[in-house]
């Protein structure tokens, strides 16, 4: 019976990457498609292909760490990982069928969530201990404070009212102190911690790097030819988008392989929690199929329900999602896409007017969709886990 729900385990996390691929489709494409740089088929074939590629660029850290840590990696069981799964593929699956943009990273540890707590409560999440909680809060406010300060020297000198501009500031010093702290080894976040904390960092970092990237490039070509930028834009959106697309593919292709090894240690078929190739493979494909076939309405939405792209706005929102995505995955922490790419498509909107520009109440329901991910694919797995626990 174990060995039956191991090959069940194994097929739903593969499905899992493949509506991961169908729901996340839209993050790598949606600008493209939106200025129409590429038609839709060109657009998906295009984030195919380079979500394939992009977990053989980096390490398998995120895999490990969906793996074994977010529970107590001694609990780990076959039934265990299937409820997690199953709980994570019908969540996404679902939201990819109203066109809701969810994070399938949040989704798989809302699911291993879930299970766990239904096999042995609470105590079985690894949570942080409290000095690095505490550590956290303090290394934040102070490099919050300091990067306000300077943020605001700079527009004084530049002769800009910073009191316009101090809430961005503030976001802006959350949001690179974190990484800041974790890229320099000042303080080790990982786990639940990480999780958390970047459903906010993630999409504020590609808001910002795509804000500052269109402003840059609207100052220095502010006397151009508009026609003229938009067409030089265009192939320059097509190469960010492919980059963009890579660090999609590795950061979330990551997700199958974590349950699929922690599903082969939990069974005892291998011995060491390491990613064999024929997982990195398999997970690689099935992500790139669901991306082939498209997520139309998640798309949709992505494309033209947020803001209005220009190319130029384009470039620079797949430019700031892939160096998220890129950045995130060399270091092992499993932000989402959804939440980076979201931020980054605000980010570039924008560039033309904070309040005029981006639709707003379009936002919010994706920002609610954002909220519930994690408690919805939590209670499911927990459910099915409690089912597979009476009748296996």
């Amino acid at each position: 019976m174990e060995m039956m729900i191991i090959f069940a385990g194994i097929i739903l996390a593969l499905l899992f990457n493949f509506v991961n691929g169908l729901n996340d489709a839209a993050n790598s494409i949606a600008t493209v498609i939106a200025t129409r740089a590429l038609t839709p088929l060109q657009a998906v074939g295009l984030a195919a292909i380079f979500n394939m590629i992009g977990p053989f660029l980096f390490s398998t850290a995120i895999a490990k760490m969906i793996g074994k840590g977010i529970v107590d990696s001694s609990l780990l069981s076959p039934s265990l990982v299937f409820a997690a799964m199953f709980g994570a593929v019908l969540w996404v699956f679902v939201s990819s069928v109203f066109g809701i943009p969810v994070s399938s990273s949040h989704s798989l540890v809302g699911g291993v969530l879930g299970a766990g707590i239904a096999m042995g409560g609470i105590s079985v999440i690894l949570w942080p201990s409290l000095n690095t909680v505490e550590m956290l809060i303090l290394y934040t406010i102070a490099g919050t404070i300091l990067i306000t300060i300077v943020f605001s020297a700079l527009l004084a000198i530049l002769d800009e009212d910073w009191r316009r501009y101090l809430a961005f500031a503030i976001l802006s010093g959350i949001a690179v102190t974190i990484p800041a702290l974790i890229i320099t080894g000042t303080l080790e976040i990982k786990g639940i911690l990480a999780v958390v904390i970047f459903i906010v960092v993630s999409p504020v970092l590609g808001f910002i790097a795509a804000f500052l990237l269109g402003i840059l490039i609207m100052r220095l070509l502010r006397n151009s030819n508009p026609g003229r930028v938009n067409r030089g834009f265009r192939p320059l959106q097509i190469i960010a988008g492919a980059w963009q697309s890579v660090g999609h593919g590795a950061n979330d292709a990551q997700n199958a392989m974590g349950m699929i090894t922690a599903m082969l240690f939990a069974g005892g078929m291998i011995s060491v929690f390491e990613v064999p190739l024929w997982v990195i493979i398999s997970s690689c494909l099935a992500i790139s199929l669901g991306t082939l076939l498209g997520g139309w309405r998640v798309i949709d939405k992505m494309a033209h329900k947020i803001t209005k792209i220009r190319p130029y706005q384009g470039f620079s929102s797949a430019m700031a999602g892939g160096a998220v995505l890129s950045l995130m995955t060399s270091f092992g922490v499993p932000v989402s896409t959804t939440h980076a790419i979201s931020g980054s498509i605000m980010g570039a909107g924008s560039t033309r007017g904070y309040s005029s520009s981006v639709r707003w109440n379009n936002v919010r329901e994706i920002v609610m969709a954002w909220l519930i991910t994690i408690p919805a694919s939590a209670f499911i797995s927990g459910i099915v886990f409690l089912i597979i626990s009476i009748y296996i």
